[in-house]
């Protein structure tokens, strides 16, 4: 009968512990080379984006303006503050030329949103310059797998020249729909998370770690109540004059020569001595004479929301005309008017270099209306020469209106000469008369806008606030809620 007891399974054990020597050895070689590997890994296997920009542009290679629209999307699981990010869009400069950008449209609000324009250091790649986007705590977070929906974006020539955009890095015409441009650049926090630099750096390096140039300072928030702007248009057709709330009047009727304004007088030169060498709103009114060849010029806002507070704007007014022969009386303002009947309200700082309706100039006339019809107004007239650039201001509250020239004070008034009613703010330059014949032009220049609907403040305060805005990459915002 056969023993039913087994013997030890010693022959089994020792397959077990040669596989255990194996994987220990491996595992120890893999320890040692793991840096050499580690590079060839990633490389295979590269960590999937934070973050990811589509772009798309309807322009050709030459056109007046680029118009880059991105998209940002949150590749993560958790939630995106846009105020750590930074958008890059690079481009090679024409002729050495200067320019400026606007925010035509977003969906978190062209006030949320600051940039600049950077001449690189080290040329690559065609590019030697690139337009920097930023956004304040206000653009919001976008969630998981979120996008920011359009940015639309404007880069132009100051000079206003045609670009050449056949050699600009980021520019594809191609791109008429929204696509993935690896050729924009995002930074999440200062570091490169999207997109391959000009010099070939992409977020998979890990030099781009130290390349933390796009950690700019926080983009602050834009204070409550304050309009800002500082006229980075292209044209007065620009799409982003509109959407700022800007209206061109070219509607019939007065003051001045009645059914001459024109779209033709508006416009928005690059001027050395603008706010950080930018551009200036310019009026050109123009004549020969004849109403037929005269044009006024004329820039306000579309909302009538503008009462109490501080009005500010740095102005250039004109003795002498840019062309043709001097005499003109043209009225070069700066005003605020609302309200019907009852509650009409006009506001105006009118300056004539040669006087008006019977009155010799040069002279201000700072005037606060009460009735239009039966000319029911006060005013102060300042005779003196104003050929330069001045901060002009009015300032209202407690029913008190004062208006100011470089932080002098020219006149005040009171009682039922108050606004009654929310204003527009606008800038006119128009022909009292034509007293003689002949070609000429007269211009006024604009360099800012600010309106304060909180505080009455001194020019020196108006001042720090406009270059505060403009060293952060601010040139247009407006948070003054419908009154």
């Amino acid at each position: 009968m056969a023993s039913t007891r087994r013997r030890p399974p010693r022959r089994r054990v020792w397959p077990k512990i040669r596989l255990l020597l194996i994987v220990a050895v491996l595992a120890a070689g893999a320890t040692v080379t793991y840096p050499y590997w580690k590079p060839l890994y990633k490389k295979a296997n590269p960590d999937p984006p934070e973050l990811l920009v589509r772009y798309r542009t309807d322009t050709p290679a030459t056109a007046p303006a680029a118009r880059p629209s991105l998209e940002v999307f949150n590749k993560t699981d958790k939630p995106l503050p846009l105020s750590g990010v930074t958008l890059r869009y690079y481009f090679t400069a024409d002729e050495s030329a200067s320019y400026a950008f606007n925010c035509v449209n977003a969906a978190f609000g062209c006030s949320n949103l600051a940039g600049r324009v950077v001449e690189m250091d080290k040329p690559a790649g065609n590019a030697d310059r690139y337009l920097e986007i930023r956004f304040s705590k206000a653009a919001g977070t976008l969630k998981p797998g979120a996008n920011s929906k359009g940015i639309d974006l404007q880069l132009f020539r100051t000079d206003h020249k045609k670009l050449d955009q056949s050699d600009d890095r980021s520019f594809d015409a191609k791109m008429t729909s929204y696509r993935e441009a690896q050729k924009v650049t995002a930074y999440n926090k200062g570091v490169l998370a999207w997109g391959e630099e000009p010099d070939g750096t992409k977020p998979a390096d890990d030099r781009s770690k130290a390349k933390a140039a796009a950690a700019a300072d926080p983009v602050p928030e834009a204070p409550e109540g304050v309009l800002f702007d500082n006229f980075d248009y292209h044209g007065a057709k620009d799409p982003a004059l509109f959407k700022h709330g800007w209206l061109v009047r070219t509607s019939k009727g007065g003051p001045g020569i009645e059914n001459t304004w024109s779209a033709d007088g508006v416009t928005f030169p690059g001027d050395e001595q603008a706010l950080n060498s930018g551009q200036v709103l310019q009026l050109r009114a123009s004549t020969d004479g004849t109403e037929a060849g005269t044009k006024q010029a004329s820039l306000g806002t579309a909302a009538s929301k503008f009462r109490e507070g501080t009005y500010a704007a740095r102005i250039h007014f004109s003795d002498k005309p840019s062309t043709g022969d001097k005499g003109d009386h043209v009225n070069q303002t700066f005003y605020t008017i609302g309200g019907k009947g009852s509650t009409y309200s006009e506001l105006d700082n009118e300056y004539m270099p040669n006087g008006g309706w019977g009155r010799p100039g040069p002279k201000l006339d700072t005037v606060t209306w009460y009735d239009h019809k039966t000319n029911d107004r006060v005013y102060q007239t300042t005779n003196k020469s104003l050929d330069a650039w001045h901060t002009v201001m009015i300032r209202v509250k407690d029913d008190v209106v004062s208006y100011w020239i470089d932080g002098k004070k020219l006149f005040v008034s009171s009682g039922k000469y108050a606004p009654r009613a929310g204003m527009s703010v606008n800038f006119n330059h128009w022909f009292i008369d034509l007293p003689f014949k002949g070609e000429r032009a007269w211009d006024m220049k604009v360099d800012w806008l600010y309106y304060n609907a909180n505080d009455t403040l001194s020019a020196k305060e108006v001042q720090a606030q406009v270059e505060g805005f403009a060293e952060s990459g601010r040139n247009y915002f407006d948070t003054v809620q419908e009154s």
